[in-house]
């Protein structure tokens, strides 16, 4: 880190720790802290998006990292599927003692359009107290503290009573080369482990300024893209008919819209909105206890349904994407697509969505096809369902309290159903327990993920790197 911004940091340290001390806990050294800057630097300024980017370049990159830090080339493999979507294994052994733990890192990110930012979305911007960058919020920062991390035990010869194992991967915002799904498939072995934690989840919510709570992600969410096609003769657009394929797409939409799934709860989502219940104040925390009475209040479910976050735990969600159709100004349309996608609760199926979706559109006009990852197009949808929620163990669950309370005293550790979706399915579904678990707090209203001037507040990085660093240490430690 440049020396103008350590000193900023201590200045911001020394005036905000008389209001909220935990916001000053990182006590990572100056070395420690260069690294961590570095790494994230360079993360940022490797483009990995599907298009035009390389994930092997970033993989190689840290694997020059890890070489410098002392571990020989037998510690580590990379490989994948092509030449752009290399993923890096590397293993910090240990005694032996305990079956690994595997701590997974996809190194993509989505696309980003110069002209859509105020920064260039692939150079890192320190700013107003921020740092700017594709990648920033997901998910270059916790892979930068991953590789931090990992170098910082290796440099000082520390002894893990496990070995702990990191994957940083391909293609899990998008493209055909999963790398979670391709060592799982391809290099078992290397990544086998008694759980996996995810940073692609969780995290502290700040409201205000103010953190009040950490997630951590143990189920989630299905995702699910479907293709809707209507097809038309056409003809000129001077003698227009009602039996239009953009009308006919348009009037499916707007029933989707309008649409909403039934009301679901599971294990996890049902703890949560319990323990929310007695952290929110007036008519919310009355109606999250009304929603888990028998039956539940239906008048409440639509409350907070209101809010979108609630209403994404409590529903699939189902939202139109992307709109095409026609092909001249003065011609009627012959063909007209939309891509749903949808995030579907865990015990329902991509193909039984499938049959939700022609159900709610009603429309025998109108085709509804399955979309993979990579884009290819099926009739039918696997009857694939999220997994039921991973059960909590307490070996990870009592440090992350210990430490949760330490850094953001007196805030809960609360298990969440992620909305999204993450590699988390790929590891679950191999018979690895997965928790999604970052040391990051951020604003709830300043979630930039995927959207234009993705940003991450500088002294939440730092924070998170001495955070996951003793956290990892607690799961290893005898």
């Amino acid at each position: 880190m440049r020396r103008s911004t350590a000193l900023s940091l201590l200045a911001l340290c020394a005036f905000t720790s008389a209001i909220h001390p935990s916001h000053c806990s990182a006590q990572i050294d100056d070395q420690s802290k260069q690294l961590a800057h570095d790494i994230f630097q360079q993360l940022i300024e490797i483009n990995t998006t599907d298009s035009i980017g390389s994930v092997t370049a970033a993989s190689e990159a840290m694997q020059a990292r890890f070489l410098d830090a002392g571990f020989s080339k037998e510690d580590m493999f990379l490989g994948g599927p092509n030449d752009r979507k290399k993923n890096l294994v590397v293993r910090l052994k240990g005694t032996g003692q305990k079956k690994p733990i595997l701590f997974i890192g996809h190194l993509d990110v989505v696309e980003a359009r110069r002209e859509d930012w105020t920064t260039d979305p692939f150079k890192f911007v320190e700013k107003d107290g921020f740092y700017y960058g594709r990648g920033t919020q997901d998910m270059k920062e916790s892979d930068a503290i991953l590789v931090t991390t990992f170098v910082r035990l290796k440099k000082q010869g520390y002894k893990p009573d496990r070995d702990l194992i990191l994957a940083l991967t391909a293609d899990e915002e998008g493209g055909k080369s999963n790398g979670v799904d391709w060592l799982v498939k391809n290099q078992r072995s290397l990544i086998d482990a008694e759980y996996v934690i995810n940073p692609d989840g969780g995290g502290v919510d700040v409201q205000n300024g103010k953190p009040v709570n950490m997630d951590v992600d143990a189920t989630e969410k299905l995702y699910g893209d479907y293709q809707l096609t209507a097809l038309n003769p056409g003809g000129h657009s001077s003698l227009p008919v009602p039996d239009n394929a953009i009308y006919h797409i348009a009037d499916a939409l707007e029933r989707l819209q309008n649409y909403t799934f039934p009301f679901e709860l599971n294990a996890i989502t049902r703890a949560y909105f319990d323990k929310m219940s007695t952290l929110e104040s007036g008519q919310t925390a009355k109606d999250m206890k009304a929603i888990l009475a028998t039956p539940p209040d239906k008048t409440a479910i639509k409350r907070l349904s209101e809010n979108a976050e609630y209403n994404s735990i409590m529903h699939t969600t189902c939202v139109a994407t992307r709109l095409s159709g026609g092909h001249a100004n003065n011609a009627l349309p012959q063909t007209a697509q939309a891509n749903v996608n949808c995030r579907i609760l865990p015990g329902h199926s991509l193909e039984e969505t499938r049959q939700d979706l022609i159900r709610i559109f009603n429309d025998p006009k109108i085709t509804v096809r399955y979309v993979t990852d990579g884009g290819e197009v099926f009739d039918t949808a696997p009857d694939r369902k999220a997994l039921p929620p991973a059960a909590l163990n307490p070996e990870v669950q009592k440090p992350l309290e210990a430490l949760v309370n330490k850094f953001w005293p007196g805030i809960p550790v609360i298990p969440t159903m992620s909305t999204g979706a993450s590699d988390g399915v790929f590891t679950n579904a191999a018979g690895m327990p997965t928790y999604a678990i970052s040391g990051i707090a951020l604003e709830t209203n300043d979630v930039r993920a995927h959207g234009k001037d993705e940003r991450l507040p500088i002294d939440s990085y730092y924070r998170g790197v001495d955070f996951y660093y003793q956290f990892v240490k607690a799961l290893s430690s005898e």
